[in-house]
């Protein structure tokens, strides 16, 4: 079994990638109980999590290790230009979502931003970032071209939404946060990225299309 896993063939990694990444996401569309949902994910979790420690394919240090390198000015510009393009389309379309977690109870809002930092966030880019790049990046010699798939599945782990915009919002993040982990090479430099876009969505109005759970 660990030969398998470290596997070099390449259409053993192809359809690796097919089950975890298209076909598990896409389980989320099927008319089935959601315990048989959250199962199939809770297989393909477990399989990633066995795979890297038999494997070690992402390494124990790669987890919490910073980039030295100066990138913070461009995650700081993108998030100006995402701050100020949400307010005005929040502003415009849904002006009484304005800032009303916040508002509402601003204590949950601290909560909830932390929580899902840690517990969503930092999961997500160890599987779509850390792993899938360590993985699957010799499958695709273009470096664009990985960004790109790598963002396309990344949106499509969000399918369960429903949601067109959050398909497309995803994909932009997919695409920003492929970019700084190949600039970075770090896991915790791009998921802090992630959760500032991620909580700063939830800050200014529109968590409730996220799924974010809403005070009452």
């Amino acid at each position: 079994m660990t030969n398998l896993f470290r596997s070099n063939n390449n259409r053993f990694l192809f359809i690796e990638l097919i089950i975890l990444f298209i076909l598990l996401p896409l389980v989320l569309l099927l008319p089935v109980t959601v315990q048989f949902k959250v199962g199939g994910i809770l297989i393909g979790v477990v399989y990633v999590l066995v795979l890297t420690v038999k494997t070690k394919v992402v390494s124990p240090e790669s987890l919490y290790i910073f980039s030295q390198r100066p990138y913070w000015k461009y995650v700081f510009l993108r998030f100006i230009i995402l701050a100020i393009v949400s307010v005005v389309f929040i502003y415009f379309y849904m002006p009484e979502k304005l800032f009303i977690v916040i508002k509402k109870n601003f204590l949950f809002w601290m909560m909830l931003s932390a929580f899902y930092s840690v517990f969503s966030v930092y999961p997500q880019e160890f599987l779509y970032r850390s792993f899938f790049f360590a993985r699957y990046k010799k499958l695709i010699k273009s470096p664009n071209r990985f960004i790109l798939l790598n963002a396309t599945l990344f949106s499509l782990a969000h399918i369960g939404f429903k949601n067109p915009l959050v398909l497309g919002i995803t994909f932009v993040g997919g695409i920003v946060f492929a970019i700084t982990y190949t600039k970075t090479k770090s896991l915790m430099f791009t998921s802090i990225e992630h959760a500032l876009y991620g909580a700063w969505l939830f800050t200014v109005g529109a968590g409730e299309m996220l799924a974010f759970p809403m005070p009452k």
